[in-house]
């Protein structure tokens, strides 16, 4: 391994285990600590690392019940309903779209009630002209990232 695909390299092992400590990540990089150190406070700095988190089983934790919103917004309002549903704790993805609709957003709830009221509150803004909302049977893949393609030449 080379400096040049080092970012890369360190990416993808804490994409295998991010909670190795950096004992560990220079031990599989083949680097010293300081190294390890040094290029993940960089990666950190520039954004490309934005955080550490579990990744959550939405199933066990009591949140089976998975619905995809697409919404037509009001022509300015697209800022002010992205913001306010990005409020929302039950939204885990919120993104402004091309196509029909304007916004789709994805949320966890624990049951359909929960889903519903969500759904009844959202239709009461002004704002939001249409909404389509579709309940997922079952999860293929979700919360996915994927490896980094070396650059090494």
């Amino acid at each position: 391994m080379t400096y040049e695909t080092l970012d890369t390299e360190l990416v993808n092992a804490l994409l295998n285990n991010g909670r190795s400590s950096l004992r560990n990540l220079a031990e599989e990089l083949d680097v010293s600590v300081t190294t390890v150190s040094n290029h993940l406070s960089d990666l950190e700095e520039a954004g490309a690392i934005d955080g550490y988190t579990p990744i959550l089983d939405y199933d066990a934790l009591g949140y089976d019940v998975t619905a995809v919103m697409q919404l037509k917004v009001e022509g300015t309002a697209l800022q002010e309903v992205t913001e306010e549903l990005e409020q929302y704790e039950q939204m885990v993805s919120v993104y402004e779209v091309t196509g029909d609709h304007d916004i789709i957003a994805v949320a966890k709830f624990t049951d359909t009630d929960q889903m519903n009221d969500q759904i009844k509150t959202l239709l009461t803004d002004p704002d939001i002209n249409e909404s389509n909302t579709s309940v997922v049977l079952n999860s293929v893949a979700e919360g996915k990232q994927f490896k980094l393609e070396s650059k090494e030449q």
